[in-house]
């Protein structure tokens, strides 16, 4: 009997996506056996998350690399990092932000419920633009000499109400104001690893546990030599806003190897293998009746790059079916494994990213019974 049986825990099926709630994603098996090595020895914590971090600077091309304890993790530190720099003093100070620089501009379109890691720090939000607009004047005119950072979500950039990312970094740098990045869920593709970094943004912060497939609660800051220094300073184990937030040697040592593996993969085979996944599941819901399936579907500009990943989108008539879509969602929760999948205005989604091998042909089993 597993853990999750001794536990009384269903398991789940995710046809979700890499989403915390549900685990995230699943690591590969390197990745298990590097962690469970790691744990099997002390091990001085700064000297590792030094080594680590040249280790991935040097995969990526990065300036500098800092592991922290998730996405939001790193989103505090950088902000603590561009406030109270590299020193210690200061970092203990935090949230008390007196006799430093402490507002983080943002476009207003940009605010998300992650942001309160950055709120943490003592940091003030100064929002530029407006629901549907902004421009370089705006944000010209909303830094000044209290300014720390601007943070900019990289999955927003298509929102009509986002400066491009290239235009804020320029402006940003003709003030000397580091651009913080936040790109927790842009991978895939690989190549925006590199991506941000290249544009000139100073620290850009990536999940380990979604798309990377470190583990869950694990996250990557890349940049600035000096800035990457900064956020050493200001994070575990040192004591400051990012003690609290502690990634263990072992999860440091998983994330490393995940990401040697990463910049490794077949990407093509495992689009292949996705779409495959995607064929099979449309041709076998084709025939019910009350529904209609599509592989692709626009969605709200700003969605994570793995939302543009092979998934099905299946449109319900209520009427038709007796049944809305939160009913269909409960149903396919409560199977056993549980089955995750997504909503949308007009019905459900299934993302393929996270299905391990024959797994469409139980959502699909499951899904035909409901219809039926």
């Amino acid at each position: 009997m597993g853990i999750y049986e001794e536990l009384g825990i269903r398991k789940v099926i995710n046809c979700l996506g890499p989403y915390t709630k549900v685990g995230g994603s699943l690591m590969p098996e390197e990745v298990v056996k590097t962690m469970h090595e790691a744990a099997k020895s002390f091990v001085s914590i700064d000297e590792l998350l030094e080594k680590s971090g040249e280790k991935i600077a040097e995969i990526t091309g990065a300036p500098a690399a800092f592991i922290t304890s998730g996405a939001a993790a790193g989103l505090a530190v950088s902000a603590a990092a561009c406030m109270a720099g590299s020193d210690p003093m200061k970092a203990k100070q935090l949230p008390d932000t007196s006799g430093m620089k402490d507002e983080i501009t943002i476009h207003r379109c940009h605010r998300i419920h992650y942001d309160q890691a950055v709120r943490l720090t003592g940091a003030r939000f100064v929002e530029i633009g407006f629901s549907d607009w902004s421009d370089a004047d705006d944000l010209k005119q909303y830094i000044n000499s209290e300014t720390a950072a601007i943070l900019y979500v990289a999955k927003f950039e298509s929102l009509n109400c986002s400066i491009p990312l290239d235009k804020v970094i320029k402006v940003a740098h003709y003030v000397k104001i580091p651009v913080i990045v936040d790109a927790a869920d842009e991978l895939p593709p690989a190549s925006n690893l590199h991506k941000f970094i290249n544009m000139g943004a100073d620290l850009v912060i990536f999940s380990g546990g979604k798309g990377l497939r470190g583990p869950q609660g694990s996250g990557l800051i890349l940049g600035d030599k000096d800035l990457i220094k900064a956020c050493s300073v200001n994070a575990n184990p040192n004591y400051g806003i990012g003690r609290s937030m502690k990634v263990d040697k072992e999860e440091i040592a998983g994330l490393t190897k995940a990401i040697e593996l990463y910049v490794k993969k077949d990407f093509e085979s495992e689009m292949q293998f996705w779409e495959r996944q995607q064929e099979y599941i449309m041709d076998k819901l084709s025939g019910v009746s009350h529904i209609k399936c599509t592989t692709h579907k626009p969605v709200s500009p700003g969605a994570p790059g793995s939302f543009y990943l092979p998934a099905v989108y299946i449109d319900l008539d209520k009427e038709g079916l007796f049944l809305t879509k939160s009913e269909i969602i409960q149903k396919l929760w409560e199977e056993n494994p549980r089955i995750a999948v997504d909503e949308l205005p007009t019905g459900i989604v299934i993302r393929l990213m996270m299905m391990e091998s024959g797994q469409e042909k139980k959502v699909v089993e499951k899904l035909l019974e409901i219809f039926k």
